[in-house]
């Protein structure tokens, strides 16, 4: 009978409709994958951003210790500078007197400002009275201008103030870093907003360039962390 037919085969329609086995067409499917790609993208992007602000955030910190350590580091390159410009100043000042009591014929004078040479400056006085530069025109002008005169002050502000450029550059090149890291979250922003407007689209054409141009900038995103030095 017709309707009997029609009637088994309506509840049989049913019954697979009750229990989820309705048969769906290849626009579903494809609807079906295109929200599951979304989601893939959607949780790469939320554990790349969180990754990128990790790092971002350690860099940072990195290149603060760095510039901290610049700025102790000069303050004491300029404190043993300073000192270096008194033993120098200190220096001239003694010598002076010893030469004036010299020429003036008071050895006991010039015998004491020999004893409050510092004995940096003593080495180099020393070596310079050798060279005879009170009958020699050649030799150097005072002992100050002798190769073996030093001073510890100015050479421990040279060394400080190297170690404090080499901790600013490095301040400077982790900062790099850690911007690049910021960079990278503005980009796994982008794939967020393309992601967000395909999904008000219900054209499908759309929506799958959108996700396309989402996939390729979050594959460039996943290669530049997966290439940037990490803390």
């Amino acid at each position: 009978m017709p309707e009997t037919s029609s009637n088994v085969e309506f509840a049989h329609r049913i019954h697979e409709q009750g229990h989820g086995h309705a048969p769906r067409s290849p626009q579903d499917r494809l609807s079906r994958w295109i929200e599951i790609a979304e989601a893939c993208v959607l949780a790469a992007v939320a554990i790349a951003t969180a990754w990128s602000s990790y790092q971002a955030a350690k860099w940072d910190a990195r290149s603060a210790e760095h510039y901290n350590r610049a700025s102790r580091i000069s303050v004491a390159s300029q404190g043993k500078a300073t000192l270096a410009g008194q033993d120098r100043l200190y220096d001239i000042t003694t010598f002076n007197g010893w030469v004036a009591a010299e020429m003036g014929g008071q050895p006991q004078l010039a015998k004491y400002y020999e004893r409050r040479f510092r004995p940096e400056y003593a080495t180099a006085f020393a070596a310079w009275m050798k060279l005879d530069p009170f009958n020699a025109p050649s030799a150097p002008p005072g002992p100050i201008f002798m190769p073996n005169y030093s001073n510890a002050n100015a050479l421990e502000s040279a060394s400080l103030a190297e170690e404090a450029t080499g901790h600013f550059e490095e301040g400077v090149r982790t900062r790099e870093t850690g911007d690049d890291y910021v960079r990278l979250t503005v980009l796994l922003a982008t794939v967020l907003l393309l992601i967000a407007l395909s999904q008000r689209f219900h054209i499908r054409g759309p929506r799958v360039a959108l996700l396309a141009v989402a996939a390729v900038l979050l594959a460039t995103s996943v290669y530049a962390i997966a290439t940037l030095a990490r803390a």
